[in-house]
């Protein structure tokens, strides 16, 4: 059984307006500093790894890269760490931009 969901980008703004996860990008800086999803956080592993240790394991976590694959590796990892609410964004950032034509 997967520990984490992978949900549309129509269902991670449904997500974002009504529970307000923490988002992280885990694209690499360039791009993120290029355009994320508004309040996301660029992933490095010491972020990844004070997160594991310290965030609040039942508030919802969405994870994204480019087109949705890396994501679900570190979206599983959180899951395997006991985050209790743990989405990967189909599509990553790529589908982001194109459904938001930015």
């Amino acid at each position: 059984m997967k520990s984490f969901k992978t949900i549309s980008t129509a269902d991670s703004e449904q997500l974002i307006a009504e529970q307000q996860p923490m988002i992280l990008d885990c694209r690499d800086l360039k791009d993120y500093r290029a355009g994320h999803i508004e309040n996301a956080m660029h992933v490095h592993e010491q972020l990844r790894d004070s997160l594991l240790k310290k965030a609040d394991k039942a508030k919802p976590l969405l994870i994204y890269c480019y087109y949705g694959h890396a994501s679900e590796h570190l979206a599983e990892m959180f899951g395997d760490f006991g985050f209790q609410h743990v989405y990967s964004l189909a599509g990553g950032y790529a589908d982001w931009k194109e459904q938001h034509k930015l």
